[in-house]
């Protein structure tokens, strides 16, 4: 009975050998028909740019198409949930992005937890924002902009490209640090809010530098500093917003997520291209062209500034009191 009972003991570790086996050997092979990458967003944007572009860069790579599908609505929540009930198997991944890290708490209602849902793959880039106002508005500098506001109560008002996207909470973390009262005026998406800028409807945005290049360098909108920890290449003579107030940074920021349970080799298997991606000098040329700093690391650093992201803007959401069902 005891060598029976071993005999069955050594036959079911055989099995379970071959299956890892298989199963190994079937993530190597990944993938065998084309890949869906889901963008939250309409066609055309800095998100939808950056995954066509390494969309086209993996499928040079492993050999499929990567088909780019765009499904806006409710700020990326569309296309998030989409792919959390999608197959965990390799074949629909998810743009991820900062307005991913900021609805978790912006909405009261969702049907998923974005941190327990999404495995992240690859972070690719953060985008720069940059604080600027109308020439019309009289100052040059971050606290030139404190001490009128404060002189000024509710009297300023800014853009932002709608409820909870990073223009959005940019502006309140400034609120929130500065103790400044500004009135916001949400638009739908970021061009209309930096046209009513340009024409002086609104006094001051923190909008996404490949956005406001041209009509910084036109004199539209004068430029007061960045939001970036230190100083943009794109912008390399303007201070940065911590610079006066220490501790102050807000990023837009891209990378690559999959369903939760996600077989690991196929992540891995991901992160090694999209960071061999990004060390490409075609590559990272037309991602710093896009604004981008570049962002290589493996999928628990990824992981981890998402989870930073989520808790950072939950206690900004909570300070300004937005909502959204």
């Amino acid at each position: 009975m005891k060598l029976r009972r071993r005999q069955c003991l050594q036959f079911a570790g055989a099995a379970a050998a071959v299956q890892a086996f298989s199963y190994c050997a079937w993530a190597l092979d990944y993938p065998t028909r084309p890949v869906h990458l889901i963008v939250g967003f309409p066609a055309g944007g800095p998100q939808d740019i950056v995954m066509r572009l390494m969309g086209q860069r993996l499928s040079e790579r492993l050999g499929q198409s990567f088909i780019i599908e765009n499904r806006p609505g409710a700020g990326g929540n569309v296309g998030a949930e989409t792919v959390v009930h999608a197959a965990p198997d390799g074949y629909t991944l998810l743009s991820v992005s900062a307005p991913n890290a900021i609805n978790a708490s912006l909405y009261q209602n969702l049907n998923f937890n974005f941190i327990r849902d999404i495995a992240p793959v690859a972070a690719i880039m953060r985008v720069p924002l940059v604080m600027e106002v109308n020439p019309s508005v009289p100052v040059k500098t971050v606290p030139e902009f404190i001490a009128f506001a404060k002189a000024n109560p509710g009297k300023i008002s800014y853009a932002s490209a709608g409820i909870g996207t990073p223009q959005h909470v940019s502006a309140e973390l400034f609120k929130m640090m500065t103790g400044v009262e500004m009135v916001h005026v949400p638009y739908r998406g970021a061009a209309p809010a930096l046209t009513d800028l340009i024409g002086g409807q609104v006094q001051v945005m923190i909008d996404t530098t490949p956005a406001s290049m041209q009509h910084i360098r036109s004199g539209r909108v004068r430029a007061l500093a960045v939001t970036t920890a230190t100083r943009a290449d794109v912008l390399p003579d303007l201070p940065t917003v911590s610079d006066f107030l220490p501790g102050y940074e807000a990023t837009s920021w891209f990378g690559i997520g999959a369903p939760r349970n996600t077989p690991p080799e196929i992540i891995e298997k991901f992160n090694k291209e999209i960071n061999a991606g990004l060390a490409d000098p075609k590559i990272s040329a037309r991602l710093k062209d896009l604004g981008g700093i570049i962002l290589p690391g493996s999928p628990a650093d990824f992981g981890k500034l998402i989870a930073g992201e989520t808790e950072k803007w939950a206690k900004v959401v909570k300070f300004s009191g937005a909502k959204a069902n």
